[in-house]
């Protein structure tokens, strides 16, 4: 799995007009599933993103998770991170994970993270044409994939 995790001051996601989730303080998070992934790749990137600490103590230093300080969380399914672009210009998607296989661990990441922040997770819609609007907050962006722990 990938992600990228951005901090935000607020973010939102619209499909056909309206939107359908929005949060305040928190992060909003691109993750993208490839068909090696499995549920011990969701349990991972759950438990390092619960507990980044990347948001400020009261002496202005990066020391705080977002379990600590009671931050949302908006998830958007963002297959295009798994981009190839080693041939000529035109990106292939070969890697990103079917719908069949991705749809799952994406929920289950969802419910996870949700359980894990004590928070309800804004999420976007599968496969759906989505706007998604935020401020970075920082900026702090965190890219993270599963297949590269260390």
């Amino acid at each position: 799995m990938r992600a990228v995790i951005q901090r935000v001051s607020r973010a939102s996601v619209t499909i056909e007009g309206k939107i359908k989730s929005e949060i305040s303080q928190g992060f909003m998070i691109l993750l993208a599933v490839c068909n090696e992934d499995n549920q011990e790749d969701v349990n991972w990137l759950v438990k390092k993103i619960a507990n980044l600490r990347v948001f400020n103590d009261d002496a202005g230093v990066m020391n705080r998770s977002i379990i600590e300080i009671g931050g949302n969380c908006l998830v958007i399914s963002q297959f295009t991170l798994y981009a190839s672009y080693k041939k000529g210009n035109r990106p292939s998607w070969f890697r990103a994970g079917s719908h069949e296989h991705s749809i799952p661990l994406y929920e289950s990441f969802c419910r996870q993270l949700s359980d894990e922040i004590h928070q309800t997770v804004g999420t976007g819609e599968f496969g759906a044409d989505m706007k998604v609007e935020l401020v970075n907050d920082g900026p702090v962006t965190i890219c993270m994939d599963t297949k590269n722990k260390e």
